[in-house]
């Protein structure tokens, strides 16, 4: 059973950049794909991105493609998210997520472990 923690979140103006992170430990973390998450405040969680076991196929919501980049570390137990010009509309909690299995991708409920979630927010 793996652990996850997040960190990296923090206050950024729009227009700015974040890089988060995600930690594992307790688990062999090259057999899990991953993903990231977040929740605003009054709104439902929902998928940020993901990618495979290895890191080469990766898959993102439409609301960052272009301005988020997923990637991990298989020999350091991480996985990241960079993001880019960032807007209001990013302030969230932000969640590294992972399972076993790829599809479905973006579903909350198919993800069987989750970090706490690390803060991000966007001023204008």
């Amino acid at each position: 059973q793996v652990q996850l923690v997040e960190s990296g979140g923090g206050l950024v103006q729009a227009g700015g950049s974040l890089r988060l992170f995600c930690a594992a430990s307790g688990g062999n973390f090259n057999s899990y794909i991953m993903g990231w998450f977040r929740q605003a405040p009054g709104k439902e969680r929902e998928f940020v991105a993901a990618l495979t076991r290895s890191g080469s196929r990766t898959y993102y919501a439409d609301s960052v493609k272009g301005r988020f980049t997923i990637s991990r570390d298989n020999a350091k137990n991480m996985m990241y998210l960079q993001m880019n010009s960032l807007s209001t509309e990013d302030t969230a909690v932000y969640y590294c997520a992972a399972k076993h299995h790829w599809f479905p991708i973006t579903r909350t409920g198919d993800y069987e472990y989750w970090g706490r979630g690390t803060q991000v927010t966007v001023s204008s």
